[in-house]
């Protein structure tokens, strides 16, 4: 195909010193990685991360193993201002880095969404070596095209993610070690673009994951100041409309979160009234699975044509009747910031509840979670009593015990069950299934402490920020 780059494995150097753990380790996951490629699926002693991810790449994706050539990325693609913003802090950070990448013989780069390299620094033999196959500006390293690799892969993950040598999808990448972070909107959970660095015959330095894990978080702070900036213009947005209507009233960022509530609104949602949540990091998440999807296609809507304003109806705890709500999207420099819904209004565009995906609580859906080395358990909602975060690693508390889950950071799993209905974020550290709740224990100050029915009665404290919608829920 023309243009695309073809994926030649490197003559292994003689010279090249490697330790004996490592030769050990990489033999293990190679005869792991030759026996799943043949379609068997022992991967014993290969990392979940990375088992997860060969299943993705065989299964879901179906990318050849033995794939020749990198796929050209796709020419036209429009970026967000926050890509944009998010581009130039990173090119700042790996321009700063450079000159020590390229002492090591290392490679860094820097991708898009959608896998696109953009650009690329380092070792001037390794950067030609890497360019030759393929890992260069204008071509394409999502998980869908090349299988397993530190840039596709993290994309799919919220924390740094380091692939070694076996570790890859493709054989012709068995030759190089990586190491890649993406940086998320901080609204929507999306990745916005992702970090890299490569090295070529030998591991990577281990200060790389800290070096990636600090770029990443510089990006995400100044990500950060402009969300808490277009919450505030959200607010004025909902100051402005509060003073010519007197029709319940919600502001929402584009993946649904609550900025701020009147009084009848906040409890149809289940959130405080009138406390504005200007900071994305501590939004309230309603308890309505059928506005996050209206606003979520409303966000998806808006961003294509500026001036759509739409309505649908939605079901509330209310009323048996479904109600009536208006959107208006809401903008900043061209840039979609969020939209006002109002209940009992009717704006343009009427759309079915079938176009905003509406799920009634109890959706079957699936829950994955680990079990040893080699094995995934797939668990219902049901099964799931309590999700419990530990720094990246969630926990799930369930009827077989303690699991880690697949998945990196509870707020991507909460965003994930959001549709169910059936899961409230309840503190910080806690995800509860509503229907698992056995015992509320109330204690002097007000505070709440829920007990689950769970093996082991698990009890989980509720954060006073999160009291009353755990009471709105309980109906107590």
């Amino acid at each position: 195909m023309s243009g695309e780059r073809r994926l030649q494995p490197i003559p292994r150097n003689p010279t090249t010193t490697t330790s004996t753990t490592t030769i050990s380790t990489n033999t293990e996951v190679l005869r792991a990685w030759e026996r799943f490629v043949q379609g068997e699926d022992d991967i014993y002693g290969v990392r979940p991360e990375v088992a997860i991810s060969w299943k993705r790449s065989r299964d879901q994706y179906r990318v050849n193993p033995f794939l020749s050539e990198v796929p050209n990325a796709v020419s036209q693609v429009t970026h967000s201002l926050d890509q944009d913003v998010v581009f130039a802090e990173l090119g700042f950070c790996a321009a700063a880095m450079a000159h020590e990448v390229a002492d090591a013989g290392g490679v860094v780069t820097i991708a898009d969404a959608n896998g696109r390299v953009l650009s690329a620094w380092g070792d001037k033999t390794t950067r030609s070596i890497a360019s030759a196959g393929g890992l260069a500006p204008w071509f394409c390293w999502s998980e869908s095209a090349v299988g397993t690799n530190s840039m596709g892969t993290a994309l799919t993950s919220h924390s740094a993610v380091m692939i070694e040598q076996s570790e890859h999808w493709c054989q012709a990448f068995h030759d190089w070690s990586c190491g890649a972070i993406a940086v998320r909107d901080l609204v929507t959970r999306e990745p916005l673009a992702v970090l890299n660095i490569s090295s070529w015959r030998k591991g990577l330095p281990l200060s790389a994951r800290r070096w990636l894990e600090k770029s990443a978080a510089h990006t995400q702070n100044s990500l950060r100041k402009r969300a808490q900036d277009s919450g505030s213009e959200l607010l004025a947005a909902y100051a402005d409309a509060r003073g010519q209507s007197t029709r319940p009233l919600v502001a929402v960022d584009p993946a649904g979160a609550v900025v701020i509530a009147d009084d009848v609104a906040s409890v149809m949602l289940g959130v405080p009234a009138n406390m504005p949540a200007v900071d994305p990091v501590v939004r309230w998440t309603p308890q309505l699975p059928s506005l996050i999807h209206a606003a979520r296609y409303a966000t998806k809507q808006a961003t294509s044509d500026p001036g759509w304003t739409g309505s649908t109806q939605i079901f509330t705890s209310l009323a048996d009747q479904p109600s009536l709500i208006g959107i208006r999207p809401v903008f900043l420099h061209g840039y979609l910031i969020g939209h006002l819904i109002s209940f009992g209004a009717s704006d343009d565009e009427q759309f079915p509840q079938t176009e905003i995906g509406a799920v009634m609580p109890g959706k079957a859906r699936r829950i994955v979670a680990l079990r040893e080395e080699n094995r995934m358990v797939l668990l219902g909602t049901a099964e799931v009593a309590v999700a419990e975060s530990d720094g990246s690693q969630v926990w799930l508390h369930t009827d077989e015990g303690r699991l880690p889950a697949a998945l990196s950071g509870l707020d991507k799993l909460e965003t994930d069950l959001a549709d169910t209905g059936g899961f409230l974020r309840v503190h910080r550290q806690y995800l509860v299934n509503l229907s698992r709740v056995r015992e509320v224990e109330r204690h002097d100050k007000g505070e709440l402490l829920l007990v689950m029915d769970d093996p082991e009665n698990t009890m989980i404290p509720v954060s006073r920020r999160n009291t009353a919608a755990v009471r709105r829920a309980l109906n107590i």
